[in-house]
């Protein structure tokens, strides 16, 4: 993998594949780059398309102490190698660290998110999503990555049976290895509350994606984001769910990024 150095000195892995207009894919949580690999297959044919590890994961380097403000960096790093207009698409937590990065003035062409998870205002959501920061800054700090794991599985709706089925997949060590970063997507989600007034200062056309089959929580908290960007647009995928299918999705992201 090709690595592009961000302003605090760290490496960031990536991969190009294709040819044309530049399009980078930001992953959510428990993702390295490897995950949006089969979304890439399906786009490279039509875009310059550009994979990386968020710091901390796979081939990346990391650099204390973490700040939302540095991950924002790495795609302003990325999006500057490319030497011209960059679309970015980001799926579920990825696509709250896009909008934040367009937020603060990275000159994205365009930008597509899926379901970044942000939490509709209620305050039992507030205090849930307060808990679970503080619970997780716990088990990181005792170096419990295990337990951190869980932690979020739990978090998202995922039963203990089936919870305590992925402790014994081969994915495990996999998770584990990645759990510090899922204070990293902690960090970019904030409050947990869709962010109104800071959305409204992303200026590109925005494609806000859900699933037809998701939470109805995460489908208002979809519309929500695509009504307080300037140019925003909410599009659902009927029967598709968090995990969308990269063969469902790509044809979306492709008429709208060539538009």
């Amino acid at each position: 993998m090709a690595k592009v150095i961000s302003r605090d000195g760290t490496p960031i892995a990536c991969e190009r594949r294709g040819e044309g207009v530049p399009l980078i894919l930001v992953g959510g949580a428990f993702s390295t780059g490897a995950a949006e690999a089969p979304l890439a297959a399906l786009l490279t044919p039509h875009f310059r398309v550009v994979t990386y590890d968020r710091r901390g994961r796979g081939d990346s380097g990391d650099t204390a102490p973490y700040a939302v403000a540095r991950e924002v960096e790495d795609l302003a790093a990325l999006a500057e190698e490319e030497r011209g207009p960059v679309s970015v698409y980001g799926m579920s937590s990825g696509g709250a660290l896009v909008l934040e990065a367009a937020a603060s003035g990275v000159p994205f062409e365009r930008i597509a998110v899926y379901e970044p998870p942000f939490t509709v205002v209620e305050p039992g959501d507030t205090i849930a999503k307060a808990r679970y920061t503080t619970r997780l800054t716990e088990l990181l700090s005792a170096a419990d990555r295990g337990g951190a794991a869980e932690l979020f599985l739990s978090a998202v709706g995922m039963p203990p049976e089936v919870v305590a089925q992925v402790r014994e997949a081969p994915m495990w060590p996999e998770l584990e290895a990645l759990a510090p970063t899922l204070a990293y997507d902690d960090a970019v989600m904030g409050d947990g509350t869709v962010p109104a007034e800071r959305l409204a200062a992303v200026r590109p056309p925005v494609l806000v994606v859900d699933g037809g089959a998701s939470p109805p929580a995460m489908r208002d908290a979809a519309r929500r984001v695509a009504e307080a960007v300037r140019r925003g647009r909410h599009r659902t995928l009927t029967g598709q769910i968090h995990d969308v299918a990269p063969h469902v999705l790509a044809p979306v992201l492709r008429e709208f990024f060539t538009a």
